[in-house]
């Protein structure tokens, strides 16, 4: 019997050569949203954590997410059509494309797991053609008299390290699979999604950096250069 396939992908610097969520309060901060020099600093110490394995997922969060949440809704999404089409769109690589869609040719369900919250990463992993997305999902104001829109706060489970693994189960679960009665293939550059590549029955090592370039090389696991 041939096994349901599942083709999971990470986002940043695996489908895509930049970072989303950087480019995104890049692309704030330009509109006048953040001090762009504040927030490079913050930023960059939190990407010294995030290569270091000492990421608080949800600390950053609630830093990616404040200036939209400043700014409301109607702003945020006018700025983020904007985005995609100024930043977005021309980082589409035709290589990256063509693997999405070589996997949906032979069957597989393309889900794109990222730690990069859904409100910047859905209409990215639309443009790239997934079936599904599993993000850092973001709580919003319902109480009430509330203003509708996040609070940036992180709802549920968020896909980072083992939160990858557990939120792929959930999905998985809820349609009476698991594991076992799947074929996965992950791709990730980052050695972050190491819990999720372990699960996975192909690992692929995608523009790995240099922790996770050194267990692929030891374990034999596949390493694809996909933007050279």
């Amino acid at each position: 019997m041939t096994l349901p396939k599942l083709a999971l992908f990470d986002l940043d610097h695996t489908l895509l050569p930049i970072d989303s969520d950087y480019t995104w309060g890049q692309f704030t901060a330009a509109l006048g949203w953040n001090d762009p020099i504040e927030f490079t600093r913050q930023n960059d110490a939190f990407y010294t954590q995030y290569k270091a394995g000492t990421l608080d997922i949800y600390e950053y969060a609630r830093f990616a997410t404040r200036a939209m949440v400043r700014q409301g809704e109607a702003k945020s999404l006018a700025a983020h059509a904007d985005y995609m089409r100024e930043v977005i769109v021309p980082a589409l690589k035709p290589q990256a494309l063509a693997l999405v869609q070589q996997h949906k040719a032979e069957g597989a369900t393309v889900i794109v797991v990222t730690a990069t919250n859904a409100f910047v990463t859905a209409p990215i992993a639309k443009a790239l053609g997934a079936d599904e997305l599993m993000a850092v999902d973001l709580e919003r104001d319902t109480s009430q008299g509330g203003t509708g829109w996040y609070t940036g706060e992180v709802r549920g489970i968020p896909t980072f390290r083992e939160g990858k693994v557990a939120r792929v189960e959930e999905w998985l679960k809820a349609r009476g699979l698991d594991w076992a009665s799947v074929h996965s293939t992950f791709y990730s550059d980052s050695i972050n999604d190491l819990p999720l590549l372990e699960k996975a029955n192909v690992p692929v090592a995608t523009n790995p950096d240099d922790p996770l370039r050194a267990i692929a090389q030891d374990r034999g696991w596949r390493i694809l250069e996909l933007f050279r």
